[in-house]
């Protein structure tokens, strides 16, 4: 299953990029996310991996960063019991001072039923791509910028 969700965030690209691919900035944007706990490797770079624990249920996935071509792009894989998900943010600039981040996520899902998504389910994680990247938006652009 994929979603894409793309918002355009009053923020230069450099700093849009380097606000992202900062886990110890997740929980400040995703509302879900209680806190972020680093497991190996400098913090943001490839192959450096960390939890993202959750503020209810037990679903912590394991987060291991693929490439960071700051400040164009960052793949991310995320791994839990039965889900994993390939991640990938693109971050085009439309002015100095504008940002389009284009967030895409691929998941495949483990076990029995694996092969078809429930439409529910599809649904819920596509709102929730989607108000993820609302939080960060509205994260990113509650920074000040100098120029």
């Amino acid at each position: 299953m994929k979603s894409v969700v793309e918002v355009d965030i009053n923020a230069p690209q450099q700093k849009v990029a380097e606000l992202h691919a900062d886990p110890r900035n997740n929980p400040k944007w995703m509302h879900d996310i209680a806190r972020y706990e680093s497991v190996s490797g400098e913090v943001g770079m490839p192959g450096s991996k960390y939890h993202l624990v959750p503020k209810t249920g037990d679903m912590i996935f394991l987060a291991t960063v693929i490439e960071c071509n700051l400040p164009n792009e960052l793949k991310l894989h995320l791994e839990a019991e039965d889900v994993s998900v390939e991640v990938t943010a693109k971050f085009i600039a439309i002015s100095s001072r504008k940002t389009k981040l284009v967030s895409e996520q691929v998941f495949t899902f483990k076990g029995m039923g694996s092969e078809s998504v429930d439409l529910e389910i599809e649904n819920a994680i596509k709102t929730a791509h989607h108000n993820h990247m609302e939080g960060f938006k509205l994260f990113a652009e509650s920074i000040k910028y100098q120029d």
